[in-house]
């Protein structure tokens, strides 16, 4: 393709893309680094294409195209464009694009477009597409396929027919092949679903998500507090919300503040103080191991083999609280589980640190045994390890639950911040039983 480019047969290129998929283009577009081809091989597909093409592309590459094409050439995509991802689109533009964009438009979709942008951010109002296809429940089935035909070519989707009455209150919904399998003279309120399954404008994208996952749904009606309809929101836009969800909770669980754009396009300085906040956090409350250690300095004079299983113990009483955080906020996220259970959760958990603390502390008896053949500095150490992983585990799982209680995201509860109390319960539980066993500390 680089080389039909190279050599201006335009004619050839076009023929090829035409036959390809509009997701493997787009992925082709932005393997281009050289932002004229850019722009060439995108004037070469056809309008209807260019539009699905569009939708694709990241952020970068749109805003490299929208600066290389004409007005004309701008309203002809978002014209083809499905309204939700004109509003995607617009609202990941900087201001100058967005101006020209809005200027570019009908009034009628510079309106609908407008409507969305009112709606709060991840509100499935902000999620919905108003191309939606309905129909009035006091029609026929034949005058209902008449209606469907027409206004097929405008919507995202007619799997699902929402059906509303004279003032427009969703009352059910009908699924395309129900309705193709009728009799012509069947009325569609006989035929529709009337247990409708909807969202509200405000509610939030990850309860939307939740919905679909819990339904199994393709697409979902969005009605406003009377509950008439407003729009509809499709499975494609729910990905794209679990995916976000997922990021953000990743960072989070990596003590980071989430990026908006991908990890290339962020800057040097932006990435730096998403990072900084929690990495100074977590460094001024490791300050309280410090104290710990400077406290039992005496201990650690009088036997200095102490301070070498100072990092096991705090690595492995970290790693059993960051397994325990990880599984509570998942089930949590999936609501499997909620503060309710909390006593629950704290007994599973102590049973599960009673195995695995016994398991490593056998373990490292024998290994430390083996090494230094010293009894009591090997029970210090594996009696230790038990306690403190007990611990771990107990404050793992409790700190996601207490935050879910407290309106907070538990992701925030995750590794970094376990780690470092942790750490701080595996150092008192050392010293002290180091003091119990060991002769002079």
């Amino acid at each position: 393709m680089l080389e039909l480019l190279n050599d201006k047969k335009y004619l050839e290129i076009r023929k090829i893309i035409e036959e390809m998929n509009v997701v493997d283009l787009a992925e082709f577009i932005q393997e281009i680094e050289d932002n004229p081809k850019v722009v060439i091989l995108f004037r070469l597909l056809p309008k209807r294409q260019a539009a699905e093409v569009f939708a694709y592309l990241d952020g970068e590459i749109r805003e490299k195209i929208v600066n290389g094409i004409s007005d004309k050439e701008l309203y002809e995509i978002l014209d083809e464009l499905f309204l939700d991802d004109a509003v995607d689109f617009i609202e990941e533009m900087p201001a100058s694009i967005v101006k020209r964009v809005i200027n570019t438009t009908d009034e009628e979709t510079r309106r609908q477009i407008n409507q969305i942008l009112m709606f709060p951010d991840e509100s499935a109002g902000c999620l919905m597409t108003i191309e939606y296809a309905d129909l009035h429940s006091g029609i026929s089935v034949e005058e209902a396929i008449k209606k469907v035909r027409k206004i097929s070519p405008e919507r995202e989707s007619i799997e699902t027919l929402f059906i509303t009455d004279h003032e427009r209150h969703l009352v059910g919904t009908l699924n395309i092949r129900d309705l193709l399998a009728a009799k012509d003279s069947t009325m569609v309120g006989e035929i529709m679903d009337a247990n409708v399954i909807s969202v509200h404008t405000h509610e939030n994208q990850a309860e939307v998500a939740d919905k679909f996952k819990k339904y199994d749904f393709f697409m979902m009606p969005v009605v406003d507090n009377e509950d008439r309809l407003v729009g509809m929101i499709t499975i494609d836009d729910i990905i794209d919300v679990i995916e976000e969800e997922t990021t953000e909770d990743i960072y989070k669980m990596a003590a980071m503040q989430p990026i908006e754009d991908s990890y290339m396009e962020t800057s040097v300085l932006t990435l730096a103080r998403k990072r900084f906040t929690w990495l100074a956090i977590l460094m001024i409350s490791a300050t309280f191991t410090g104290l710990i250690i400077e406290k039992f300095q005496s201990a650690l004079a009088v036997n200095v083999l102490l301070a070498t299983f100072i990092p096991m113990l705090m690595d492995t009483s970290g790693n059993a609280g960051s397994q325990s955080a990880v599984s509570v906020i998942r089930a949590t996220v999936l609501d499997e589980i909620a503060f309710k259970d909390t006593f629950k959760v704290i007994w599973k958990e102590f049973r599960i640190s009673i195995v695995t603390g016994l398991g490593v502390a056998l373990l490292n008896f024998i290994r430390v045994y083996l090494m230094y053949k010293d009894l009591q500095i090997a029970s210090v150490v594996s009696i230790t390890l038990i306690f403190s992983v007990v611990a771990a585990k107990i404050v793992g799982s409790t700190l996601p639950l207490i935050a879910t209680k407290l309106k907070l995201d538990p992701a925030i509860m995750a590794s970094p911040m376990i780690t470092t109390i942790v750490d701080a319960v595996a150092l008192l539980v050392y010293f002290n039983i180091a003091a119990l066993i060991l002769p002079g500390i």
